[in-house]
């Protein structure tokens, strides 16, 4: 049997679009419910075919969301002129949080990047309104990042 050829560059995006989503759903769940965040990642991959890399990813994102979930929380609160964190949806929450992750503490992420994924989430698991509200908090957060929106 022949190997197959490396992925494009655009299924490596579709790759962390999935390991994204899965984060997003597992700092949702987590918000509700104390649990391993490796035991909910692995969970939501059996439904799905992830790699070990996604997995990875994944676990990244949700470890690193919670480990710094006060200063991203206070980011938010700071970026949101008409809503407090308590009176925002869970979904555009949780959203909010993983991507506020990605944009301080990644800055391999482009800015333009990270915010386009997370109005698909938020539009994926909360709607239109959703997406429009997270772009909203987000096009302030990325005002006065230091790094280029490109």
């Amino acid at each position: 049997m022949c190997a197959s050829p490396p992925l494009p560059e655009r299924a490596a995006v579709g790759r962390r679009h999935l390991a994204r989503e899965v984060a997003m759903q597992v700092i949702f769940e987590m918000e509700h419910r104390e649990g391993d965040p490796e035991t909910a990642v692995r969970y939501h991959f059996e439904d799905q075919p992830g790699t070990e890399d996604q997995v990875r990813f994944a676990l990244a994102l949700v470890q690193g969301t919670l480990d710094n979930r006060e200063e991203i929380d206070r980011e938010i609160a700071a970026s949101s002129t008409h809503w407090t964190l308590d009176q925002m949806a869970g979904v555009e929450r949780a959203v909010l949080r993983l991507t506020l992750y990605e944009l301080l503490y990644s800055p391999d992420v482009p800015v333009k990047a990270a915010i386009n994924e997370s109005i698909e989430l938020a539009k994926t698991f909360g709607g239109d309104e959703a997406g429009r509200f997270v772009n909203g908090v987000l096009g302030r957060v990325a005002s006065h990042l230091s790094r280029s929106a490109g």
